[in-house]
This record gives C-alpha cells, structure tokens and sequence, in this order.
C-alpha cells in the first residue's frame, strides 16, 4: 500500500480527538507530516541499504523532540507542543498500517 497524506491526515486528527485534544487544519498537520520525514531523510532512514531491523519505536523519542525544535523554529506553526507526541505516533502508527 502506498502512503496517502490525507488518509495519515486523517488518521493523526482522529488519534488527537481520542485523546480529547482539537484536530488541526490539513496544512499544520502535513507541516509535521514533512518534519517527520525530514527527521527520517537527515538520519538516513529512506536509505535503501538501511538497516532493516532498525525498531521506529527507538527512534520514537527523537522524532518527537525533532518535530518540537522545528516547530520552535517555525514562527508560522499553529501546533500545540503538547500535542506532537500523539501526531508523531499517529502518523508511525498509520506508517506501520501500510507495510
């Protein structure tokens, strides 16, 4: 199955009103989105020859602080920080769903 930014869109905005936290606009979500695969793509994560048998779950923590320095950066950003842990997880989660 291939990744489709609207069904992970939709996935992390009904994980976030599970947890009785607001959904957010199409465009902050795939900011985060894109943040998540910028983490990947500056750790060699969508390398081919990456390892295998590398566990996202180890590497879980570190996205999350990533995500929340570059939304620290990004003065445009409307996302709550309290918010990034359950995205970040919603999104690996919907990512896990698709392999």
């Amino acid at each position: 199955m291939e990744f489709d930014e609207q069904k992970a869109v939709d996935a992390i905005n009904a994980r976030l009103t599970a947890a009785g936290r607001s959904p957010y606009e199409t465009d902050e979500v795939l900011n985060v989105i894109d943040m998540i695969w910028d983490f990947y793509e500056e750790n060699g994560l969508l390398d081919i020859d990456s390892d295998p048998e590398e566990d996202p779950d180890d590497i879980e923590q570190d996205v999350i602080d990533y995500v929340k320095r570059m939304l620290r950066k990004d003065k445009d950003a409307d996302v709550n920080p309290e918010d990034v842990e359950i995205m970040v997880q919603a999104e690996m989660a919907y990512e896990d769903s698709i392999i």
